[in-house]
């Protein structure tokens, strides 16, 4: 009986090595950073990292939008109510003096005497002459 048992021992211990160097060979394979799932786990890897930083910057951008937006409607907020102010002024001043609608004649219009023909109708004409502004000394309007 005891020999039998024996037996069965190295039968299971065989087994359980077999089975063990299969499991070894396996996961080698599985963690393989070029062909395996280690690799795709690994890319996967740095694209999360990536993505935080992109989701961090855009944060950032939408935090700062936000914040100039609000600068600028403070701003449009207090433009608005100085229109206001000065529209009511408006409504306090004194109606204006009424003044004469009757229009005033028009002088006739003048026909310009026709040219007279000449010798100097042939002559060639000369030329046009256009002066421009300096323009440097203009300040641009804002």
């Amino acid at each position: 009986m005891e020999l039998i048992s024996n037996i069965l021992l190295i039968a299971g211990a065989l087994g359980a090595a077999v089975y063990c160097i299969v499991l070894s060979r396996r996961l080698k394979k599985f963690n393989q950073l070029e062909s395996g799932m280690g690799g795709a786990i690994a890319v996967l890897s740095a694209q999360v990292d990536e993505l935080t930083k992109a989701l961090e910057k855009a944060q950032s951008t939408a935090n700062t939008s936000a914040e100039q937006l609000r600068t600028l409607t403070k701003r449009a907020e207090i433009g608005a109510e100085k229109l206001e102010i000065m529209l009511a002024s408006l409504h306090d001043l004194p109606e204006p003096a009424p003044q004469d609608t009757t229009p005033e004649p028009r002088p006739a219009p003048t026909v310009p005497p026709e040219p007279v023909m000449t010798e100097a109708a042939d002559a060639p004409k000369r030329p046009r002459v256009v002066r421009r502004r300096n323009r440097d000394n203009m300040e641009a309007a804002e």
